[in-house]
Order: C-alpha cells, then sequence, then structure tokens
C-alpha cells in the first residue's frame, strides 16, 4: 500500500511510519520541515493545497496526524496554532483527497479522547459517551480543548470525499518507549522518585500501547464498515493513583511523592505546559473497536507498562 502520513513527523507519527516502511508499505510523510529518514519526507504548509497533493493521487489511505503539540500555555497566540493547525490542515486534506482522480479509499483523521467530559460515574464510548465542555466549574482551558477538537472533528465531516472514507480517531495517550514521548515523561518522574499520584488520584487515565495504536490503524485501514468516531484507547482505564503506582512497580520504585493540585498547577506553570493534561479525568473505552472484533495486545496497564520499562532500558 501507499501510505501518506500529513504530519507524520512527530513521535506518533514517525512510530508508525517506521512501522509502516518496515512491513514493506511506500510511505510518504508530509512535514513543514523534512528532515532525512528512510521514507520519503514531502514539504508541505499544513494550510493550502499544494505540490504535496499530488502524493494523495493513487494512494491507498491517507491517516492526517498534522497539528501544533498541546504540550505548551494556553497563551492567546498558542491557542491559535493550536485550533489553526488542526482546522486548516484537515481543510487541506480534505480539498487534495477531492481533487483526486483516483482518491485513497480511506483517511483516518487525528483527533482526541479529550473530546469527552472530565466525569467519573461511567466510561465514555463513542454511543453513549458525554461530549465535554458544559462541565461546571471547568476551567477554561479544558473548555478550549473541548472547542478544539470539537471544530477538528467538525473540519473532517466537512470535507466533501464521496469516495473517501473517513475515520475520526479519538486517541488516548499513546505510550511507547521513544525518548520525549508522554511516557518517557511519566517514567522520568518515577525515576526521580516524584511519581506519585497526581492531585486525590481519583480522576481517570486513558492510554494505549503503541502496539496497539498501530494494530488499531492496520484494523480501521482494513474494516470498511467502520466510519466515523472510533476510540483508540486501551479498555481499561484506570484512576491516576493506580497508574502512577502500577508504573512505579513496572520499574521497581518503592515510592513517588505525590503532587498536590496546587503543586501540579505551579510545576505546570513552570514547565510552560497545562496542568489539564494530568488533572482532567479522561474515562474512555473502545467499544467500537471491540465490537468490531479488535484484540488488545496490552488491554491492561500493568502488562503494558512492564513491556514499556523493559523496552525503555534495553533502548538506554
Amino acid at each position: 500500500m501507499k501510505i501518506v502520513i500529513p504530519g507524520g513527523s512527530g513521535q506518533v507519527g514517525t512510530m508508525l511510519a517506521r512501522h509502516s516502511h518496515a512491513a514493506g508499505h511506500e510511505v510518504v510523510v508530509l512535514s513543514r520541515k523534512p528532515a532525512p529518514a528512510a521514507w520519503r519526507v514531502v514539504m508541505w504548509d499544513a494550510r493550502t493545497r499544494g505540490e504535496w497533493a499530488r502524493e494523495l493521487d493513487g494512494a491507498d489511505v491517507v491517516v492526517n496526524l498534522a497539528g501544533r503539540s498541546v504540550n505548551c500555555r494556553y497563551t492567546p497566540a498558542n491557542r491559535r496554532a493550536i485550533l489553526d493547525s488542526r482546522v486548516r490542515s484537515t481543510h487541506a486534506v480534505g480539498e487534495a483527497i477531492g481533487a483526486c482522480a483516483r482518491p485513497p479509499r480511506v483517511w483516518l483523521q487525528s483527533g482526541t479522547a479529550t473530546i469527552y467530559a472530565h466525569r467519573f460515574d461511567a466510561p465514555n464510548d463513542e454511543r453513549t459517551g458525554i461530549l465535554g465542555g458544559n462541565e461546571p466549574g471547568a476551567p477554561d482551558t479544558w473548555n478550549f480543548s473541548i472547542r478544539v477538537a470539537t471544530a477538528w472533528e467538525r473540519a473532517l465531516e466537512d470535507a466533501h470525499t464521496p469516495r473517501t472514507r473517513k475515520v475520526a480517531m479519538r486517541a488516548a495517550m499513546t505510550m511507547s518507549p521513544d525518548r520525549g514521548g508522554v511516557f518517557d515523561v511519566l517514567l522520568g518522574l518515577v525515576r526521580r522518585r516524584l511519581g506519585g499520584r497526581a492531585g486525590d488520584g481519583t480522576q481517570f487515565v486513558s492510554w494505549v500501547h503503541e502496539a496497539d495504536f498501530i494494530a488499531a490503524v492496520e484494523f480501521l485501514i482494513a474494516h470498511d464498515e467502520l466510519s466515523g468516531a472510533v476510540n483508540v484507547a486501551a479498555p481499561e482505564p484506570l484512576p491516576n493513583a493506580a497508574f502512577m503506582r502500577a508504573l512505579r512497580e513496572a520499574w521497581g520504585a518503592r515510592f513517588g511523592l505525590p503532587a498536590a493540585r496546587w503543586m501540579i498547577e505551579l510545576g505546570t506553570w513552570a514547565m510552560r505546559t497545562e496542568s489539564e493534561l494530568v488533572l482532567k479525568s479522561r474515562r474512555v473505552v473502545p467499544d467500537r473497536l471491540l465490537d468490531g472484533g479488535f484484540t488488545f495486545r496490552f488491554p491492561s496497564w500493568p502488562d503494558a507498562a512492564r513491556d514499556l520499562c523493559s523496552r525503555w532500558r534495553a533502548r538506554r
């Protein structure tokens, strides 16, 4: 297959490109800052249809991962960049697909599990899940993230691509041992004895192991009956306190200093990021994948954490 990955130069894109290239597929990454890779990397501006659009004509699959990192403070400038980078790139990809003589048969669009409400009472699946934005007392930064996620999916829905199936992947945090990724950051806290619960530790953490993320992408490509919103998350989200305890046990750390909410607010301010990333409860389950017959290699976090810790050590 020919797989085109707009925005594929980040951690998740590199992970997917690396796997797909090794599997023998033709991989083309669209990047604003092309760098040498084992696969082809083509320049694009992530805003307008240009020469890069030729790569989509005759391709089998498009996996759009474009979007500015949310690991930053939500200043007015960063908010504009976060929103525009997602919506405008999605519009550009949609226009390019719509103009293809031989359009790709499937377009997988990156999204986020953050679209769901902050809740503890029940998990959010695709059918009965509650979308966020109306939680009483929710910080403005949390509501901003909901607005971004909603606009992102609306841009996909509005794209006129009648010959291309569209899937909105509402992805949880993808865990891999790669340097600089979410797991690397969390493990860094554990290694420094700072990996205790965040806040009261009751907020749910949704996650997905890199092997299952890649397998889910392949599953969605292969199953023509699946379109629309699909949660890409392990089926067993767990409270933050249990999540961090399992990570400490997997690493062999006996203690992790807990962080009160005020400590998290201060720490994320100092690190130029937002506390939403650790304090919002994300209790998301992948009902559509499971109903479709998808089998997770790592459904539970303790097993995934042990595998990731082992591979992290091997790479270092």
